[in-house]
């Protein structure tokens, strides 16, 4: 699944061009992909009717473009997406042909022609394509509400207003308003392990995963250490370290195992070079050269170095 950096990657790649552009059409080719729109596809065209993007947003795993109507007036709605596990957001060109990676992907590529559930045609020529092997995926209007603590709503937003459908969705750690030391105590709170907290949406935003293991590989911490045995100090070096690794990612445009996950040209990001941890069992600890190590945890897979993160309760 895109975690936070994947998503910003995509996020940055749609701004240049698709801001400024209006919607001139919407082309529907699998009606699942609309599942969370009220009112269906009628609603979402009448939502989308000659509407401009005036920016594209992202909070956690969570995209939105602002829209505005034919006067300039914001319409008060977002057009939500979520990449869900295998979604892509890709552009086409003006002439109707999509972008193809620089080089080829290994895995289960998503196939442009029979994975293409919809696409929004825009003013220039160019349309985006929502392709989505899996469907866990979407598009969907939602409402927009003020922010809580009145600052910017998301990364790109341009006033404290986020969908209502992302409302429960707590800032990330890439955020400019997030408040690491609130959310370091909210961490020590609470009896689950750390990896668990780490994943809750509603703590901290756009961690998966991946970089969840990695963050706690950097921390030295195991992945169910409680909550409640950090100490703050603990807690906000875990915070940091997820930060950094997330930033690092982002420069080399986020973490790809297989084709599912690309940016909006096609291409893969090539982070998956640099991890320490995740995906690494029976190969040496780059600390301290013990084997690391992968066990499940509640459902998920965790890798961890038995010698660098020792069991702490």
């Amino acid at each position: 699944m895109p975690e936070l950096p994947e998503v910003e990657v995509v996020r940055r790649g749609l701004a240049p061009r698709t801001v400024g552009r209006t919607v001139t059409g919407i082309e529907l080719l699998d009606a699942r992909i609309i599942r969370r729109q009220h009112g269906g596809i009628d609603r979402l065209r009448a939502a989308l009717q000659e509407v401009t993007l005036t920016a594209v947003v992202r909070r956690g795993k969570f995209l939105w473009w602002r829209l505005a109507d034919a006067d300039g007036a914001d319409t008060g709605e977002a057009l939500m997406g979520h990449l869900g596990m295998s979604g892509q957001l890709r552009i086409a060109t003006g002439d109707g042909t999509a972008f193809t990676p620089a080089a080829p992907s290994q895995g289960p590529a998503s196939d442009p022609l029979r994975h293409r559930r919809l696409s929004l045609h825009l003013d220039d020529g160019a349309r985006v394509d929502l392709i989505d092997q899996r469907l866990f995926g979407g598009l969907w209007t939602s409402a927009l509400v003020e922010a809580p603590d009145g600052a910017l709503a998301a990364m790109g937003s341009p006033d404290a207003l986020l969908p209502t459908d992302a409302a429960h969705v707590a800032r990330d750690l890439l955020d400019p308003a997030a408040d690491l030391p609130a959310i370091a105590r909210a961490l020590r709170t609470r009896r689950s392990g750390v990896k668990t907290l780490l994943l809750n949406q509603q703590l901290v935003s756009g961690i998966g995963n991946i970089y969840a293991d990695e963050a706690l590989w950097t921390a030295r911490t195991r992945f169910d250490t409680p909550g409640s045995a950090l100490s703050q100090r603990r807690a906000l070096a875990i915070l940091r370290a997820a930060r950094e690794v997330m930033e690092r990612a982002l420069e080399v445009g986020g973490t790809s195992f297989d084709a599912l996950y690309v940016n909006v040209d096609g291409r893969s990001g090539y982070f998956a070079r640099s991890l320490n941890a995740y995906g690494r069992e029976g190969q040496p600890c780059p600390r301290c050269d013990r084997l690391l190590r992968r066990v499940i945890y509640q459902g998920r897979s965790s890798h961890f170095c038995p010698r660098c993160q020792r069991r702490t309760m």
